[in-house]
């Protein structure tokens, strides 16, 4: 989202078309687009505001409020898949949220659902080939 423009291009704007010129020669004069010109006119006429509005912050997160629920779920029951926690949340909590977000907010709020970082090598078979020797050759020379 972009930013707002300055409060001296508004005022300059407003000064200008004030002063007698229309709304389509400000905007090439101050070299910006005459939506904008018309969109600061309007504004000051239907409230009387002259300066940008604050930014908003866009949606409030579904999880905002549960993330102490979440690290508890997650140390009470390591191994859940994200499709069980999601219907745990809409049991429990009645929060209707889908796997992506889910993973999103754990990762965020650092949570890993793995017992252990690393396993061993299977005992019973080798899951792949043995690693070449450094520098040796291929048997398809």
């Amino acid at each position: 989202m972009g930013r707002p423009y300055s409060q001296d291009l508004r005022e300059r704007v407003l000064a200008v078309v004030d002063g007698g010129i229309g709304v389509t020669a400000t905007g090439r004069l101050l070299r910006v687009s005459t939506s904008y010109v018309s969109k600061v006119m309007s504004r000051r006429e239907m409230t009387g505001e002259t300066t940008a509005r604050a930014l908003g912050r866009g949606p409030r997160p579904k999880l905002a409020g549960h993330h102490e629920t979440l690290r508890q779920r997650v140390v009470a029951v390591p191994d859940e898949t994200l499709a069980e926690m999601c219907v745990w949340l809409l049991d429990e909590h009645g929060v209707s949220i889908s796997i992506g977000p889910l993973c999103t907010m754990l990762r965020r709020l650092k949570l890993t659902r793995k017992k252990r970082h690393s396993t061993p090598p299977s005992r019973s078979a080798p899951t792949s080939p043995p690693r070449a020797r450094s520098g040796a050759r291929s048997s398809r020379a």
